[in-house]
């Protein structure tokens, strides 16, 4: 009978903090270690972004696409070409801003929206 309760209350608790037991909500092993973010918790433009990557463009900034050097080293370490920089829009910028999506050939995404000082794993 007390383990039932017990049961139940610790249900209920994990129900109310919004906690999930589905491995659908794991974090893919590339992002092992890493900080992560949902998708849909991205900034509108980082979202933007991500819909003219999976379109394949045509993209509004020049070096959109171009290779990521990964010279900070905060990102798994793979040769050159590996990874690819895409801007994403900061509202009142008069430049490209400090925000970033970085992919990987193997289908990681990740964002940054401090210059490379920081990075998330992106969950689809």
């Amino acid at each position: 009978m007390l383990l039932r309760l017990v049961s139940r209350t610790l249900l209920c608790v994990l129900v109310l903090a919004g906690c999930s037991a589905d491995p659908g909500d794991a974090a893919p092993s590339w992002a092992d270690g890493m900080a992560t973010v949902q998708e849909a918790r991205l900034p509108a433009q980082a979202r933007e972004t991500l819909g003219l990557i999976d379109a394949g463009g045509p993209f509004p900034y020049d070096r959109d696409g171009s290779v990521f050097g990964n010279f900070e080293r905060r990102l798994p370490a793979h040769k050159r070409g590996y990874y690819h920089e895409f801007t994403v829009r900061t509202p009142g910028s008069r430049d490209r801003g400090a925000r970033r999506i970085v992919t990987g050939r193997s289908g990681e995404i990740y964002y940054t929206d401090d210059h490379y000082d920081s990075f998330r794993a992106v969950l689809r």
